[in-house]
């Protein structure tokens, strides 16, 4: 006799006297509508495979959508996930304005949202369950403190500054700016001398110090990036107007990506303050209890670490991304 699946699951709660029904044993499993910002850095990568490895070991059907970095692309994914009828939407936001409509139509669907590394300024806070990711503004924070303590090293020399920053309007790109600004500002040392966006990306990055580079030239002593591969297209821009990034230039970015760790052990780059993008398991998680109306915390941040140059050869085979 041929023994099907549902034969042998009929035959098991037969066994077991009890009255479960085959439509229950076979529950559907979780399924999250994802919506991600694109791909345009290493650690934006390493947060989609996070994302997608643990779902799948979570046995989580997972819906991902690539918005390219534009917001509308992110609405209609965001849109097509409501008329699937997903169990949970998550979503890594473009900018944080202009969410208020779209959350309001999950709302009303019933379908809880859950926010990954970035926030949405909405003036209805529960229009999402909780936000999963790093402090911003404490990354900037640390990449100032890093500043400050490297300029006492030099007593009276004022350091020149240009500042690389993300998307205009991200919540990283805001925060950043703004935690390193509460920890630089009024210090004597330090003068900012520009600020423009790189768009988080290396070919941005590289095109800006570019410009920076002509502008003031020499004059600069210290580049701070907003993330690591908009540092490291710098670095190739300093390095072709014949200047040495890490002495020359001194930098300071922020995630935590091996390539900022290969730049360090090369000394070109002088610190990076991490970021971590694995946060998958925590999404996973985070989404199973909001399904089965466990509480979850507004705001889950993650731990990280600073690591200057001097111990990027010795942290370098632990980096993950």
């Amino acid at each position: 006799m041929h023994l099907t699946r549902r034969n042998l699951i009929a035959a098991a709660i037969a066994l077991a006297g009890t009255s479960v029904t085959f439509n229950a044993l076979a529950a559907k499993p979780l399924v999250i509508g994802f919506s991600q910002v694109g791909a345009e850095s290493e650690w934006r990568t390493a947060n989609t495979v996070s994302i997608k490895d643990a779902a799948k070991k979570a046995g989580v059907t997972l819906k991902f959508a690539d918005a390219q970095q534009r917001q509308e692309n992110q609405v209609k994914a965001i849109r097509s996930f409501i008329a699937q009828k997903v169990d949970v939407i998550a979503f890594s936001p473009v900018v944080e304005s202009g969410w208020d409509t779209v959350l309001r139509e999950a709302k009303a669907a019933k379908i809880p949202v859950i926010l990954t590394d970035r926030d949405v300024n909405v003036t209805d806070k529960s229009l999402y369950v909780t936000l999963i990711g790093s402090d911003f503004v404490e990354e900037g924070r640390r990449a100032g403190r890093w500043l400050v303590d490297y300029a006492k090293k030099t007593p009276g020399k004022v350091l020149n500054i240009v500042e690389l920053q993300g998307t205009v309007g991200s919540a990283p790109a805001i925060d950043r700016k703004t935690g390193f600004e509460e920890v630089t500002k009024g210090n004597a040392q330090l003068k900012l001398l520009r600020t423009q966006t790189g768009e988080f990306t290396r070919a941005k990055g590289k095109e800006v110090m570019e410009a920076f580079l002509k502008a003031h030239g020499k004059n600069i002593n210290v580049l701070y990036a907003h993330n690591d591969d908009m540092a490291i297209g710098a670095i190739q821009a300093i390095e072709e107007a014949g200047l040495k990034p890490g002495k020359d230039i001194v930098i300071v970015s922020i995630d935590g990506v091996k390539g900022a760790f290969e730049a360090m052990m090369l000394g070109k780059l002088n610190v990076t303050v991490e970021c971590s993008p694995l946060l998958g398991p925590q999404l996973m998680q985070a989404a199973q209890d909001v399904v089965a109306g466990k509480p979850v915390a507004k705001r889950i941040v993650t731990e990280e670490r600073v690591f200057p140059a001097e111990v990027a050869a010795k942290e370098f085979p632990n980096r993950k991304y």
